[in-house]
């Protein structure tokens, strides 16, 4: 059963996954459902602003993705194990439930219901990277297992792709960029199974992201069989909320039945 707290802020709580893994969430809001998939380095507390000017209409599930924060991280590491923990929260949020992911949490929803997850709407934020990036970002995976964690948070946030100001305590999750890659995967559109995700999918980027970036996004929209494309004038990789929140708002509310129900108590 769940463990159930209630804070100012929301609610917060835990779900086990089908390895046992405990799951930490929180909740916002009252409405249909809308899950948060963070990205590299992200945590369910790095949602809260995004997550508290949704809430407004959407009931809001954030949560700690294996390996951060109140999240358990049981081995060995596999894509399919991260799949397993969404679906232990799209299993309490209710049939139909939206989501959303920023950066590799992107390619982590489309990874999921590409694998079968039943979902209602789906946005993305980013969630490509360009060749260069990947083996970039291979260098920096590899330096947690020479027991390098900071150095890798160091260098990852120095590329100049992902220009993310250092959080308290993020030094703690380097091991997880080598989780965040393994999500990236590599392969064509077609072997990722990208052509199986049949949920509307919004793939959006930002207008002062690198060229590669975007190109990787126009890509990805094009491999989707029901995906469009929209770039947010000014915006980097690292989106501000409410630039990025009535964008979301506009396309979850296009369609409010395919949207699904609000979080179960």
């Amino acid at each position: 059963m769940d463990e159930v707290s209630t804070t100012p802020s929301g609610l917060r709580g835990r779900v086990t996954s089908r390895d046992g893994t405990r799951i930490a969430y929180e909740r916002y809001g009252d409405g249909p459902a809308v899950v948060l998939v963070s990205g590299a380095l992200g945590t369910a507390a790095g949602e809260r602003a995004l997550a508290g000017l949704l809430a407004r209409r959407f009931s809001v599930v954030a949560y700690d993705r294996r390996g951060r924060g109140g999240s358990g991280d049981t081995g060995p590491y596999a894509v399919e194990r991260e799949i397993e923990d969404l679906a232990a929260v799209v299993g309490r949020t209710g049939s139909g439930t939206a989501l959303h992911g920023a950066g590799t949490g992107g390619a982590l929803v489309l990874a999921a219901v590409a694998a079968g997850l039943s979902t209602g709407p789906v946005s993305v934020y980013e969630p490509s990277c360009s060749a260069e990036a990947a083996a970039r970002w291979r260098q920096v995976a590899a330096l947690p297992a020479e027991g390098r964690r900071a150095a890798a948070v160091e260098l990852f946030l120095a590329d100049p792709v992902v220009p993310a100001e250092p959080r308290p305590g993020v030094a703690e999750l380097g091991h997880t960029l080598a989780y965040d890659l393994a999500v990236l995967g590599a392969g064509t559109a077609a072997e990722r199974g990208l052509g199986r995700v049949h949920a509307r999918v919004l793939v959006v980027d930002g207008g002062a992201s690198p060229a590669g970036t975007r190109a990787a996004a126009r890509a990805l929209t094009e491999a989707l069989p029901r995906a469009r494309h929209r770039t947010l004038t000014g915006q980097t990789h690292e989106v501000a909320p409410h630039v990025l929140a009535p964008v979301l708002e506009e396309f979850l509310t296009e369609d409010r039945e395919t949207v699904g129900v609000g979080v179960g108590q």
